[in-house]
């Protein structure tokens, strides 16, 4: 088993509120706690007052000890992972549930039905039969569904794929359109030149088996009688 080690951890630094309406709050609490716990309760004490109203003397706990709660230990960093809080592992179990491993069908070219995610009790792995197993909750036999998803063919993708073979003389072209007009005369005149070059090479050299040639009666002739003025 490996056991990982963050030693980057005391680069981990955080703002702390030291003074908050004139109360001297000493070390202080983490900046990100506070906002953190005013969302909390913001979200929670503001949706009860809208269904239910102002809290009386019996439903005041309700309404600011769960903010408080869910904000001091989903503030603590979470065994599993030091670089996450429990909240957010908390967010990622629950994101996990509800929404599971949607496949990415050909690079998402499209969604996946609904018959295509993982089952919640594939989700849940070995710990079905734990959560079954608790007070009242087989009632939720049916609702976890199967081993694995539907067989479905699904929605049939269509690809558009047109492959094209270019030779050198269009790579060529497409370069001589990207050069400017000087370069373009300059490798122009070069291209000539070399073609000139091979032409002029195979016209003296051709190889046949591996022995030369013999060279042209036109030529042989014009080569006499060049070495014939020389001896004169």
């Amino acid at each position: 088993m490996r056991v990982g080690h963050t030693f980057t951890r005391h680069f981990d630094l955080e703002t702390r509120q030291h003074e908050l309406f004139g109360m001297d709050l000493g070390e202080g609490p983490s900046r990100r706690v506070l906002v953190t716990g005013a969302v909390m309760y913001a979200v929670w004490v503001g949706g009860l007052l809208l269904i239910f109203g102002v809290p009386s003397k019996f439903l005041f706990t309700l309404y600011f000890a769960p903010p408080a709660l869910i904000t001091f230990y989903g503030s603590q960093r979470s065994r599993r992972n030091e670089r996450r809080w429990n909240l957010t592992q908390w967010a990622l179990a629950v994101r996990y549930l509800t929404v599971g491993h949607r496949p990415v069908i050909n690079g998402g070219r499209r969604a996946a039905d609904r018959s295509e995610w993982l089952p919640l009790r594939a989700r849940l792995g070995d710990r079905t039969e734990e959560f079954l197993a608790m007070p009242g909750m087989g009632v939720f036999e049916a609702a976890l569904g199967g081993e694995q998803p539907k067989p479905t063919a699904g929605r049939p993708v269509k690809l558009d794929s047109r492959p094209r073979l270019y030779g050198p003389d269009h790579v060529y072209r497409a370069r001589m359109r990207s050069l400017s007009a000087k370069d373009r005369k300059a490798a122009e005149q070069q291209a000539a030149q070399q073609r000139a070059n091979r032409q002029a090479q195979v016209a003296q050299q051709v190889w046949t088996g591996g022995r030369k040639a013999p060279m042209p009666a036109p030529m042989a002739a014009q080569r006499a009688r060049t070495a014939g003025q020389e001896g004169t």
